[in-house]
């Protein structure tokens, strides 16, 4: 990879809340590679620049200004439903998952640099994944009916 990409999404599923889904300053991630018809009827495609698991970066230290991360948030769904294909599912070692994640997508941030981190919290509260992930955000935004799903910036200011 002989560009530089200020701009890293570990987790971008078919980059659903991207305006511009092939952002030229962006390098998307996913552990999967695949299509889907979903229930009604729409594509679901799931095509990342490079497969790589988010718990495990293949990334030097603080590399990119600004990291996506929103992880798999469903502990429920079934591995067929649409909900499964569209959003992934969390496995059994969950928590050991996202604490990994976050941890990395930490370390390839910049110093100064913004983590942008989204989970709904349809099978688990945010106050468990902020006790898992251990570190505080300077702001957040709970959107959708309801509540569930929280968009938190956190900014990794040096100590």
């Amino acid at each position: 990879m002989t560009k530089k990409y200020p701009i890293l999404d570990v987790a971008c599923g078919s980059r659903m809340f991207w305006f511009d889904k092939k952002n030229p300053n962006a390098i998307f991630l996913d552990v999967r590679d695949e299509d889907h018809i979903l229930c009604d009827g729409r594509k679901l495609e799931i095509k990342p620049d490079i497969i790589m698991d988010f718990r495990a970066l293949g990334f030097n230290d603080k590399t990119f200004k600004l990291v996506v991360f929103d992880p798999p948030h469903l502990k429920k769904a079934g591995s067929k439903g649409w909900m499964a294909k569209k959003y992934g599912v969390l496995g059994k070692d969950w928590k050991v998952d996202i604490k990994k994640g976050f941890d990395e997508c930490w370390r390839v941030l910049e110093d100064y640099g913004v983590l942008v981190f989204k989970w709904n919290q349809n099978d688990i509260k945010i106050s468990e994944i902020r006790k898992i992930i251990k570190r505080q955000p300077l702001f957040g935004h709970t959107t959708t009916k309801g509540g569930k799903t929280i968009w938190m910036c956190f900014m990794k200011i040096p100590e």
